[in-house]
């Protein structure tokens, strides 16, 4: 499989360097190609010839393991890159990944903070008193993920100094290498500031290129570590750590701005989605505010 394996190491080699791929995500191809290989290695097929059939036997194979459709379709998406990467190449003239059928699942509504929690959340994050380092980096963390929606990766991952030439806006470097232009408030500015001379505490040596240092080795806040705490300050203010993640505060982001009238558009911008189908997971609060709108003000709903 010497052949197949060249493949897969130039297909990677390719999203890393033409596509500028987060090592997350390459991490994730990587593991989904390594199990296809193991396939291929079984049936002694190989890349340059397996057909459609014997794809859709390793699709089934995945369901009847008892993988989760959203994984299976994960694995799938990675496959159909893999093998048009392999027609581009002029390796393969046909592509049999193309007439596979994506596993049917279910998209689950994200899980959601009110405004209420939110605003606890923030209320223990200012009042750590016995650790004022810790209170000011955390309130910062919180009220810069709050206000912009950010990915975790993009939080912790943020430079020093963290504003340009206008304070008002962060520039975020986000999926694909892709810029944006993401609004900042002022209660987070000025949580950056009161943070920003407590920052030193958390540096190892003279200085550090991020926002968010740290003594370990990636040199600033881990995505873990920032999990770990936003848990510890839940059980604090008095919230199931279960419903409280950055993920569901960047869900929280969103739904509370388009409960409040913002535009979807505009939310799918500052969250960095490419495609609004993606964004669309948030109209369940569009929806809700309608039904409200329409109970309060129809002459009809008096009845």
């Amino acid at each position: 499989m010497a052949r197949a394996s060249r493949h897969f190491d130039s297909f990677l080699e390719m999203l890393s360097a033409e596509r500028g791929l987060a090592q997350n995500s390459l991490l994730a191809y990587r593991t989904d190609l390594a199990d296809f290989s193991g396939f291929l290695a079984g049936r002694n097929e190989n890349p340059e010839t397996i057909g459609t059939d014997a794809l859709r036997l390793y699709m089934q194979g995945l369901s009847d393991e008892g993988m989760t459709a959203a994984t299976a379709a994960r694995r799938l998406s990675a496959l159909r890159q893999f093998f048009k990467f392999l027609v581009q190449e002029n390796i393969r003239k046909d592509d049999p990944a193309a007439l596979l059928d994506a596993p049917k699942r279910a998209r689950p509504l994200p899980k959601l903070l009110s405004e209420d929690d939110v605003d606890r959340l923030l209320t223990e994050a200012r009042h750590l008193r016995d650790d004022p380092a810790e209170s000011a980096r955390l309130t910062a963390l919180l009220e810069v993920l709050y206000a912009t929606g950010l990915r975790v990766s993009e939080l912790v991952g943020l430079r020093w100094p963290p504003f340009g030439d206008d304070a008002r806006f962060l520039v975020i470097r986000g999926k694909g290498n892709k810029e944006r232009l993401v609004p900042l408030s002022e209660p987070a500015r000025q949580a950056i500031k009161d943070y920003a001379s407590w920052r030193s505490d958390f540096i190892e040596g003279k200085t550090s290129p991020w926002l968010f240092p740290s003594r370990g080795e990636s040199g600033h806040l881990t995505r873990q570590r920032f999990g770990q705490l936003l848990k510890d300050l839940a059980v604090v203010a008095g919230i199931d750590p279960a419903k409280v993640s950055p993920h569901v505060l960047r869900h929280a982001f969103a739904s509370h701005l388009l409960a409040r009238g913002a535009d979807l558009r505009a939310v799918q911008k500052m969250l960095g989605h490419a495609d609004i189908s993606t964004t669309q997971i948030y109209t369940h609060v569009l929806e809700a505010r309608k039904q409200a709108l329409v109970r309060q003000h129809h002459p009809l709903s008096k009845a």
